[in-house]
């Protein structure tokens, strides 16, 4: 299977890698049609639409196009949204996820560039980061954002012991085997709206898997059309939180491995 990276690169997936794209989505009609229609088909095996209790057109305008949808039936957060894809992708037997935003502010046709580490054996997860490359976050990112995209790394990187630019960016790759290892415990109730995303990160960094960063696209659209579901404080919270209790070691701590995926 043969792809374009987003710099006009060939990227190769050999046959027996099978690729996924989730997008979790909450009442994005018009968004999450954009999402699924910029999936580049010649990388991506199948397309994964979380549907986390929408109550307008999401799930049908991706099933038009062509996506499969999972339907939570109710809003459970996007935490354990992204936890269910996860379950349907192993079950499902692909060997690397893709997480990308279900309200069109990543670029889907990135992703072979996202899975490009993995797929030459650089990499077990790959953070996508606004903040590489000379691309960086378009559009009118509200200023708290912009401030607050750049301190959550900073104390991440506290946490995790190693620099990392990006770390609310749920715009990410992942090997199968990562999600397979019990020692993530993504299972935990608390982990069911933003905590999970920087939480999975966090862990797969102190369990020793290989964490690769590579540039990619954030595009914030217009405040009229939406740009965000997070609520104040208690969103900033949630996402924040991992970090304070990986780095204060208020959570247990999984061991590292003795030796990495191979």
């Amino acid at each position: 299977m043969t792809g374009r990276s987003a710099e006009g690169r060939e990227v190769n997936a050999p046959k027996a890698w099978s690729v996924l794209a989730m997008a979790p989505v909450l009442n994005e009609e018009v968004k999450i049609a954009e999402v699924v229609r910029r999936m580049p088909r010649d990388v991506v095996h199948e397309v994964l639409v979380v549907d986390d209790g929408s109550t307008d057109g999401s799930a049908e305008v991706a099933r038009q196009g062509g996506a499969t949808v999972l339907a939570m039936g109710s809003t459970v957060g996007v935490g354990a949204a992204l936890r269910a894809g996860c379950r349907y992708a192993l079950e499902q037997g692909h060997d690397i996820i893709v997480i990308v935003a279900g309200n069109n502010k990543d670029a889907p046709e990135e992703i072979p560039e996202l899975i490009r580490p993995i797929l030459e054996g650089r990499a077990d997860v790959v953070q996508g980061s606004r903040w590489l490359g000379p691309r960086s976050a378009k559009g009118p990112m509200p200023l708290y954002r912009r401030a607050a995209t750049r301190l959550h790394p900073l104390l991440f990187s506290i946490a995790a012991r190693r620099r990392i630019t990006d770390s609310t960016n749920g715009f990410r790759a992942i090997r199968a085997v990562v999600l397979q290892d019990e020692r993530l415990d993504l299972d935990q109730p608390w982990l069911d709206e933003y905590e999970l995303e920087p939480f999975l990160l966090l862990r797969a960094i102190r369990l020793g898997y290989r964490v690769v960063e590579v540039p990619v696209t954030k595009v914030y659209p217009p405040k009229a059309v939406g740009q965000t579901k997070m609520k104040p404080l208690i969103g900033w919270w949630s996402i924040l939180r991992p970090v304070v209790y990986g780095g204060l070691g208020l959570k247990r701590q999984p061991q590292p491995l003795k030796r990495r995926a191979s």
